[in-house]
């Protein structure tokens, strides 16, 4: 007897899955995990999401469904953060393979539910862009929630859908989803962070970083992403809601769209014609601009008067924190030198580190470091 928690995006979903499943059935048998290999291009210089073909050491779970172990490793040059949660954390990591569009990943469905015995569903989204309309224009990543969603609206078992965290990713402001938001399934605390909180030290997710963050007692406004985008960090940000699935489904014009899809390439061009743009797209222009760009070399010296003149504007924007992968972005460092800039900060400024983001209204970072 097994549960199933579908991360509905991938990514950051993967890690509140985890966190999620502790919290409720503490340490009884961990639950599997159904996820996209789809990263950041910091983490994954290779856009879009990764199939099976993508790894060696994946084990077979099912005809069409593979387990991720910790032994596993992306075939190079694609990366993936997969392999190192299952080292991290208890549970079992199975792969979503979105190749075959939403009736490839709801026969995954199916086939786990009769291998597995499953004695429950649910499909788990950060921040609530599953329940967007498609024309929103703050929206960024719709497809592979569309994809998990339609999956899911189509399988014989029920499915229950959660969103934590809503608001947290930027996409949907919290006005936009909050009629939707169903009863209170849980409010995560500082003890619930605990299960993931190596995971955070490395992970480039921003939503389950405020996730956590908020579930720490941390409030404020973070700004995130390379637009600078300004999300409220709220007693709300904690919180897990269910959703009616249908109720989502209808909503959600893209996740409609895609039902019958049997191809990634079919469900991306539907996410261009309902939505105007595809994340992959997005993810292929950025990949080729950061090809070309040049690696700066960290320099403590260069790079604390930057950090003070960002700080010092984000204040005057009413922004109380930033997330790592921000300020890397607004320091113009390449992407692989997030944890090199992590560390430098956090090892100079530890009061500053209001785990796992960064503040930016203490005293100016420019001066003699703080630690013996």
């Amino acid at each position: 007897m097994t549960r199933l928690i579908v991360a509905a995006g991938g990514g950051g979903d993967t890690v509140a899955a985890a966190m999620l499943d502790a919290a409720l059935h503490g340490d009884e048998d961990r639950a599997v995990i159904l996820t996209y290999a789809w990263d950041r291009l910091l983490i994954d210089p290779v856009p879009g999401p990764r199939s099976p073909d993508d790894f060696t050491g994946l084990k077979p779970i099912t005809a069409s469904v593979w387990k991720v172990p910790a032994e596993a490793r992306p075939v190079g040059p694609a990366g993936s953060t997969l392999p190192r949660l299952a080292a991290e954390l208890p549970h079992t990591f199975a792969l979503i393979d979105p190749r075959h569009g939403a009736q490839g990943v709801m026969r995954q469905l199916e086939e786990l539910t009769a291998h597995l015995d499953l004695t429950s569903i649910d499909l788990l989204d950060v921040g609530g862009d599953v329940l967007a309309r498609g024309d929103e224009p703050t929206l960024k990543s719709p497809l592979a929630d569309a994809l998990t969603l339609a999956a899911c609206a189509q399988v014989n078992t029920p499915v229950r859908l959660l969103v934590a965290g809503p608001g947290l990713d930027g996409e949907l402001p919290l006005d936009d989803i909050r009629p939707a938001l169903g009863r209170l399934v849980h409010t995560f605390t500082a003890r619930d962070v605990d299960a993931i909180s190596s995971v955070l030290e490395w992970h480039p997710s921003e939503a389950t970083g405020m996730l956590a963050a908020t579930a720490r007692g941390v409030r404020g406004t973070c700004e995130v992403r390379d637009a600078g985008l300004p999300i409220p960090l709220t007693d709300e940000g904690a919180t897990v809601h269910e959703v009616d699935l249908d109720e989502a489904l209808g909503r959600n014009e893209l996740a409609r769209a895609v039902m019958a899809t049997s191809a990634l390439d079919e469900a991306e061009g539907l996410s261009r014609e309902i939505c105007g743009f595809s994340e992959i797209d997005y993810e292929r222009n950025k990949a080729a601009w950061l090809k070309d760009r040049p690696t700066t070399k960290l320099d403590a010296d260069s790079l604390l008067p930057r950090l003070d003149q960002f700080e010092a504007e984000a204040r005057n924007r009413g922004i109380t924190h930033t997330t790592f992968r921000h300020l890397t972005e607004v320091l113009d460092l390449n992407g692989t030198q997030r944890d090199e800039l992590r560390q430098l900060l956090i090892s100079s400024y530890p009061e500053r580190h209001e785990a796992p983001l960064w503040s930016v209204t203490g005293a100016s970072a420019h001066g003699p470091s703080r630690t013996p």
